[in-house]
Order: C-alpha cells, then structure tokens, then sequence
C-alpha cells in the first residue's frame, strides 16, 4: 500500500470519527509505611478505549480452530511490549495490523508486560479486550530483574527501561512451540498485510530479518575504546555489516533458541558494564551479534525516525517510495504531539488508529 502526502487531509478527517466507548479505570500498587501492599485506585489515571471495529477473514483465509492459534505455525504471529505509558500506542499499532490483515482472525499477538508496572497482567488483559472483544492475544510477564543489573546508562532516559530488552528474551518467554515471530515496537502502525512480511525467508542459516541502512555509518554506534580494541572489533571481520533498526523484525526463535542468542546479548551488555563501547540502549548488542547477518527486507517496512532523533523531538518526512510501515523512533511519540497541539504532518497518518477518546 502506498501513503502519500496527498492523502493526508483525508485521513486527518477520518481521524475525527467518533466511537463508542468503553472506559477502563487503571489501578496502582501503593506501599504503606507499613510496608504492606494495598490498591488505590487512582482518579486522575485512567484511559477511555473505543472498541475497534471486527475485521474478520475473507473467503480465502484457512479455517482455524480458535484453541490451537497460540501454536499454529500458519498464524502470523506478532510479539509487542505493552505498558501504560506506550498503551495508546500499542491499541494503535493492533488496531493497524488487524485493519490491514487480508486474515484478520489468523493474527495471534503476544502482548510483553512489566512484572514492575503498577497496572498488572490482568488489567493490561481486560484494557486490550475492551477494545479488540474477538482479537486472539497472550499477555506474558517480564522479570525486569534478569536485564536491570546489566543495563548501561545510554543518551536517553526511556531507552534504559528493561522492557526495551525483552525482545531479547522472547525465546524464554514465549512457548517453545512459538517458532517465529514479528517484533514490532509500540510506536508503529501498519498499513499493508502483514502475510506479506511474514511470508519473507529467512536464507540459511540467518535468525533475525530487518530493513537494513548500509549508507548510514555503522562505525558512530560505538565508541573509540570498542574500534581501538582487536579483541572486541574483530566481531565485524570478515562482515559487511550494516545499520538495522530492531523496532521490526521478523525472528526465527528456534534458531534463536538453538544460537543461545540471549546469552549472547547479554555477554555484550557486560562488557558494556566493563568498558563503554556503545552509547545507546538495547540497539547495539544486537548489531554486535547479528550485523553483517541479517535477511535484508524492503524498506518499506520500517519508515522509521518518524519521531525525530534521540535528543530533539522534531518532524520529519515520509522517504521516497512506498510505505508498509511507520515508525514514530525517537523522542517524538504521535499521540503526544497532537494532545499538545503540535502535531507533525505525518502524526495526522497515525491518527485515524487511536482508539483513545
């Protein structure tokens, strides 16, 4: 599917539809001087959700039975984190998915969340319900305490959240019968089938496949004390290695599992601990482990830095050619800009999948 600049008067104006909506009331732990538990309900923190409309298959979508999805290698199925600060923007990105999906109904999604977040599995379960009755959805739990020790300080703040590494872990929270997934972040929408990202081969023996930005320079993600070491630098020898963005993946978890890639990633993220070779967040171990490795896919799947730069919050254009993916990377998210009235163009593309009213 193409987006143009043209469309977005249009799209601005379906924006605007109303929903029906359903009001879903968020709780918070609260701690006492006791030192006991207790839950509070917060009255200045809740989220009104429009229930999405059904999509349902077409004629040509194999008949599947509603139990086995969870483990059906014909399922697309599509692995995101969900929390209340990035909520609105996983409601969208689902919403996305389902609107542009030519077999709506064989779309499972495995939904990550904070075993710290003050709003529990249960609720984030009832809140993604209440807008999508009929999607067929797990939510897991991520132990924060397996990545926090190994978290370095990098140039922003909400890249060292240990959700951001849970796409590490996939593999160990996922059932080993989830043999393949498609990773997207939070803050993306789709506007083609996914069928079609997920019918890309994975050649060889390749794990993980990405849009890949050969043009861009591979060398500034890490630091002049990892470039002056042999022993470290010589990961990339005889690679080509190139920029990828781990906002949308296609990842073969069997061979991730067979690969121990976790342990790898975490052996990298020591080394950080040790010595600063890389300043951002949970990009860079994935580079060391899987650059000059990865199944190029078209660009058109990861229009990302939609957000601006990791420091300035700033609008940016759509590339050239075709679009199947946006992606709001960066520091400015869609849904804040145009609460604040300051939306970018490409926001108004985003707008017409918020299900927040």
């Amino acid at each position: 599917m193409f987006v143009s600049r043209s469309v977005f008067g249009v799209i601005f104006l379906a924006s605007l539809l109303l929903f029906p909506v359903n009001a879903i009331r968020l709780f918070t732990e609260k701690v006492t001087s006791s030192g006991r538990d207790e839950t509070e309900r917060e009255s200045d923190l809740f989220m009104k959700f429009a229930e999405a409309p059904e999509y349902h298959n077409g004629p040509e979508c194999p008949v599947l039975a509603e139990e086995s999805l969870l483990c059906d290698p014909s399922v697309v199925h599509i692995a995101m984190t969900i929390d209340p600060e990035y909520l609105r923007g996983s409601t969208a990105a689902i919403h996305s998915v389902v609107k542009h999906s030519s077999c709506p109904e064989n779309v499972f999604f495995h939904l990550i969340a904070s075993d710290s977040s003050f709003v529990n599995a249960n609720d984030l379960t009832q809140i993604v319900k209440s807008a999508f009755p009929s999607l067929s959805f797990k939510v897991y739990v991520f132990q924060e305490n397996l990545v926090r020790n190994l978290i370095s300080s990098s140039i922003r703040q909400a890249l060292d959240s240990p959700l951001n590494y849970a796409r590490s872990y996939l593999a160990d929270i996922f059932e080993a019968c989830v043999e393949r997934v498609i990773y997207l972040d939070s803050d993306t929408i789709v506007v083609d089938d996914t069928q079609k990202l997920w019918r890309i081969t994975l050649t060889g023996s390749r794990t993980i496949g990405a849009p890949e930005y050969c043009h861009a320079n591979f060398a500034k993600y890490f630091t002049g004390e990892f470039w002056s070491d042999p022993e470290l630098s010589r990961v990339f020898e005889g690679k080509r290695p190139c920029y990828f963005n781990t906002g949308v993946m296609v990842m073969d978890l069997a061979r991730w599992r067979e690969g121990d890639y976790t342990r790898k990633i975490e052996r990298w993220m020591r080394i950080q601990k040790e010595k600063r070779i890389y300043k951002l967040g949970s990009l860079p171990p994935f580079l060391l482990v899987f650059g000059g490795d990865v199944e190029a896919i078209d660009h058109r799947w990861n229009q990302h830095g939609l957000g601006g730069d990791n420091l300035v919050n700033s609008c940016r254009s759509l590339h050239p050619g075709p679009v199947s993916l946006l992606h709001w990377s960066g520091r400015g998210k869609p849904w804040v800009r145009l609460d604040a009235g300051r939306p970018c163009p490409v926001d108004f593309l985003w707008a017409p999948y918020d299900l927040h009213k």
